[in-house]
C-alpha cells in the first residue's frame, strides 16, 4: 500500500475514535471546552478524509486532460481543510459566549481529563507518523493533517489542565474562555494553513534554499560558454518543477548539448526530490 494512503487512513481511524470519547465526555460532564474539543476531532477527520482522497488523486500519472500532473489536489485540499478549521473556531467562540452569558456547573471533570490525556497522547504518536511520512514525501496534504493534530494535542492538553483548575477552585466560567482561546489557535492555524496551501494555486516560486540549491548546481556545471536565462521554478502539491533557457556553444552538437543538460537535470534531482527539470537549448 503506498506510504501516504497508508498513514492517512490511520489518521482517519484516529480521529474517528477520539470523536466519539470527546462527545461522550462532553455530552455527560456539559462541558463546552470538551465539546469544542470534539467539533475540533470532528474537523481533524474531515481533513483526514480529504487528505487521503487528495493524496490518491495527486500520485495519478498525468494525462491529457492533466499534462502536469494532479500534485496540486493537495493544495486544494489544504485550502478546503484551512476553511473547514476556520468555520470550526467561529462555531466554538460562538458557543463559549453563550456558555459565558448563560453559565453552569460541569459534573464528571475525571472524566473529562482522562478523555482529554488519552487525546493529548494518540494525536501525538499519530501526527509524528504523519509528519514523517509527509517529509519523507513532501506532501502538503499529509503536513496539513499533521498540524491539524499537533494543535489539537496542545488544545487538548490546555483543556485538560482547565479541567483541573476547575476542580481544584470551582471557578466554572474557565470552561468557556479555555474555550475562547482554543479557537483562537484553531484561527491561527487556520491562517497558516491557507496561506501555505493557496500560494502554490498561483504557481508561487520554489522556497529560497531550493532555488539557491539549483541555481548552485547549474553555476558550477556552466563555464564562460555557458549562460543561462529566463529561470523560474513553481510547486503543485509534492512536484516541483524548475524551467530555463540555456545558450550553448554554436559549435556544440545536438547530442553534445543534449547530454550536457542531461548531466545538470541529474544533478538537480540527486539533490531535491520529486523535482522535474525542463531545459531549452539555445545556440549562441
Amino acid at each position: 500500500m503506498n506510504k501516504k494512503i497508508a498513514v492517512a487512513r490511520l489518521s482517519i481511524i484516529s480521529n474517528s475514535v477520539l470523536i466519539i470519547l470527546k462527545l461522550a465526555a462532553g455530552l455527560i460532564s456539559g462541558s463546552v471546552s470538551i465539546i469544542s474539543e470534539a467539533i475540533h476531532s470532528f474537523m481533524d477527520l474531515l481533513a483526514a478524509v480529504i487528505a487521503f482522497f487528495s493524496v490518491r488523486i495527486s500520485d495519478r500519472p498525468a494525462d491529457s486532460k492533466h499534462p502536469y500532473g494532479h500534485g496540486k489536489f493537495e493544495n486544494i485540499s489544504g485550502v478546503v481543510e484551512a476553511i473547514l478549521i476556520f468555520v470550526a473556531a467561529i462555531w466554538i467562540i460562538y458557543e463559549a459566549i453563550k456558555k459565558l452569558l448563560q453559565p453552569g456547573e460541569i459534573e464528571s471533570l475525571q472524566i473529562g481529563f482522562i478523555v482529554m490525556m488519552i487525546s493529548a497522547t494518540v494525536n501525538f504518536f499519530v501526527s509524528r507518523k504523519l509528519y514523517k511520512v509527509a517529509k519523507e514525501t513532501d506532501s502538503i496534504a499529509l503536513e496539513a493533517d499533521a498540524l491539524h493534530l499537533k494543535t489539537d494535542i496542545y488544545t487538548s492538553l490546555g483543556v485538560a489542565v482547565g479541567l483541573l483548575l476547575i476542580w481544584f477552585t470551582g471557578f466554572h466560567l474557565l470552561d468557556p474562555i479555555i474555550a475562547i482561546l482554543v479557537a483562537m489557535l484553531i484561527l491561527k492555524e487556520s491562517f497558516m494553513l491557507f496561506r501555505r496551501a493557496y500560494g502554490p494555486l498561483l504557481d508561487t516560486a520554489l522556497s529560497e534554499n531550493e532555488v539557491r540549491i539549483i541555481k548552485q548546481i547549474v553555476d558550477a556545471k556552466c563555464s564562460e560558454k555557458f549562460t543561462y536565462h529566463h529561470f523560474r521554478t513553481r510547486r503543485a502539491g509534492t512536484y516541483k518543477y524548475v524551467d530555463f533557457h540555456l545558450n550553448v556553444p554554436s559549435e556544440m552538437t545536438v547530442k553534445e548539448a543534449h547530454d550536457f543538460c542531461d548531466a545538470i537535470e541529474v544533478d538537480i534531482k540527486k539533490s531535491i526530490d520529486f523535482i522535474e527539470v525542463t531545459i531549452h537549448v539555445e545556440y549562441t
